[in-house]
């Protein structure tokens, strides 16, 4: 292998010391002070990549590696990088490639390595973590950091541009020590391994991640012009240091060790964002902890030029259902293979200033495309993306757009709507886990408004609270269910609590009607305070019931003292702070604290949950 035109072996120590050099110049010129400074002296081309075939297969049509390619010098110590690599076999011609980023504690994916190789793509998926290949053998190589450690065995490297043993640099401050600079610069290395591949078309390049990975998909588009197409979800959302107003205090999503100025110049997504020269489509779910939906939207705004796309699945965290799932090979296939385009972002707006006082939101889906099979209005006067209700405002069709009113109780609390537009596919689509899916979610823009600006455009609070939590007469509309079709571990959860409208009056009781095929214990569970540490403690509080089985609805009916806390057994005092309502076969309450799970014993059928409403106490 030659670098710079010379025999590999007499141009390592001219590589060393192009590293050394570049070193010690930062040092005299200071750390970087921005994206383009930070990443001016990298060039992902310039080393070998040294590539090793540790493994090669042939399965259903397709050729798979497991490979390894070499990130290069890093304090003097090479960095490799592992991967799973596949592509059709056969192919007539250049193929579109993507590079997939795993999440957090994640590692490469060889499942996601096949889906896009069964859809006529070379895919590669990245190993940076450093967890154990999957089916590796032994003596099998791996992702291997060498002087430095930007997999989650540092933690404290994501959020620190401070110097330290396992850093970029152990004598100063610099945004290079931050775990995603390096992280980033290894799977821009995978760029580079890809567009290097024989069946490869390198001017056809997408990259997709999860969680952490979503992450690394911004810091790769913002840095790479080699990406043609991004698609990132759950994660790479701006102003994570940024303070925010809650219903409470303030929450900040990451706490910086060093500078913060200077990482937020050089790290923050935001800051990424200007950078991005491809089209994005971001999937999550409307209550992610870890992409916060308002900063998604306003990181994103930062994207100029580009087609860019939305897709939040309702009541979900660091989720999504299978309408959202199918965005993202879908979005790849048109940009990279030429496949149909999506329809447009639908057209939304809202006026504030109505003469009843209640705001109207109105959407107006892409007609000219897929046919539209639903439109799902939502509007929430919570500030944190992590804990708000989304209310369905059950918009109406009038003329070629859908409109609702939104009525509010205060407008001293802020105002936020979007919509979900359903367009049927022209085919049906699979993906791996996932039942067929025949229709396709994008969202809306997000709109929001302040109680000044309410109060400007002077609206009333024109709404009254409701005893009625649910009566299921739209099925699970307002909650999100997990396991829902297995009889052992199904659980179904709402947020509908923590809204004003519905929170529990004081004094209420909880009355359930339910009908149980067979006798069970029901686990329900209210959770206090997720996410919402400036309000005060988290807390989870159960409360078992054994319900006898039978035909004819039976109505449960709970005080809050019957709701006991998982650590320390004392009674829920009131409803006052509840975020969450759980109906569960059963709760793992103490996994996270070693703890062996209860055994799976339910019998029957699931149970089919009539009403769940407030009552007075026995008082009134």
């Amino acid at each position: 292998m030659t670098a710079f035109g010379i025999p590999m072996k007499s141009a390592f120590p001219l590589l060393l010391f192009a590293w050394l050099w570049i070193s010690v110049s930062t040092a005299m010129a200071g750390p970087p002070q921005s994206v383009a400074e930070l990443w001016a002296d990298f060039d992902p081309r310039q080393e070998p990549l040294d590539v090793e075939v540790v493994r090669e297969w042939k399965e259903d049509g397709g050729v798979y590696r497991y490979v390894r390619y070499r990130i290069g010098e890093l304090k003097g110590k090479s960095a490799w990088m592992a991967a799973f690599y596949g592509f059709p076999e056969g192919a007539a011609a250049k193929l579109p490639a993507v590079m997939h980023m795993h999440g957090g504690g994640q590692r490469a994916f060889l499942e996601e390595v096949k889906t896009y190789v069964g859809r006529g793509y070379a895919a590669l998926s990245v190993n940076w973590g450093g967890r154990e290949m999957e089916n590796a053998q032994p003596g099998d190589p791996n992702t291997d950091w060498g002087a430095v450690d930007p997999t989650q065995q540092n933690v404290p490297g994501y959020n620190s541009i401070l110097p330290g043993p396992k850093q970029f640099f152990e004598d100063r401050e610099d945004p290079r020590n931050c775990n995603w600079y390096l992280l980033t610069l290894g799977c821009r290395r995978g760029l580079t391994f890809l567009e290097r591949q024989p069946e490869v078309d390198p001017d056809r390049i997408g990259i997709l991640g999860h969680s952490m990975g979503g992450n690394l998909t911004m810091y790769v588009a913002g840095t790479d012009d080699r990406v043609k197409v991004a698609a990132p979800s759950v994660g790479g959302q701006g102003y994570r240091t940024e303070p925010h107003d809650m219903l409470g205090g303030l929450a900040q999503q990451e706490r910086i060790q060093g500078d913060v100025g200077l990482f937020t110049r050089t790290l923050g997504f935001e800051n990424y964002a200007p950078r991005i020269h491809c089209p994005v489509m971001h999937l999550s779910g409307t209550n992610d902890f870890h992409g916060w939906m308002d900063d998604v939207y306003r990181t994103n705004a930062l994207i100029e030029g580009q087609p860019l796309r939305y897709a939040f699945s309702p009541h979900l965290n660091h989720r999504f259902i299978p309408e959202v799932a199918v965005t993202r090979p879908l979005w790849l296939d048109h940009y990279l293979k030429g496949g149909p385009a999506l329809p447009e972002t639908p057209r939304s707006e809202w006026e504030l200033k109505m003469e009843d006082g209640v705001p109207v939101f109105r959407v107006t889906p892409d007609l000219g495309s897929w046919p539209v099979s639903r439109v799902d209005i939502y509007y929430s006067v919570d500030p944190d993306p992590r804990a708000r209700f989304w209310r369905d405002a059950e918009g109406k069709k009038n003329g070629d757009a859908w409109e609702a009113k939104l009525p509010i109780l205060d407008p001293g609390a802020p105002l936020f709507a979007f919509a979900n537009v359903y367009h049927t596919l022209p085919k049906a689509e699979t993906l791996p886990h996932l039942p067929e899916i025949r229709e396709l979610c994008l969202s809306s823009m997000l709109h929001t408004a302040t109680p000044a600006e309410l109060a400007a455009a002077e609206v009333k609070a024109t709404d009254s609270p409701a005893t009625l939590i649910d009566d299921f007469t739209r099925g699970w509309h307002d909650w999100y269910r997990l396991n829902a079709e297995n009889k052992q571990f199904w659980q179904f959860w709402t947020r509908k609590v923590t809204d004003p409208k519905w929170r529990g009056p004081e004094g209420s009781r909880l009355a359930i009607t339910l009908t149980m095929s067979e006798t069970n214990t029901l686990t329900l569970i209210a959770i206090e305070n997720e996410w919402r540490s400036y309000r005060g403690k988290k807390a989870v509080y159960v409360c078992r019931r054994e319900i006898t089985g039978g035909s004819e609805p039976q109505t449960l009916v709970l005080e809050a003292s019957d709701f006991l806390n998982a650590e320390d057994e004392m009674p829920l005092k009131d409803w006052s702070q509840l975020d969450q309502l759980g109906l569960c076969a059963r709760y793992e309450e103490n996994r996270e604290r070693g703890q062996r799970p209860e055994p799976a014993n339910w019998k029957g059928e699931i149970p089919e949950f009539r009403q769940i409403e407030w009552r007075p106490d026995r008082g009134n």
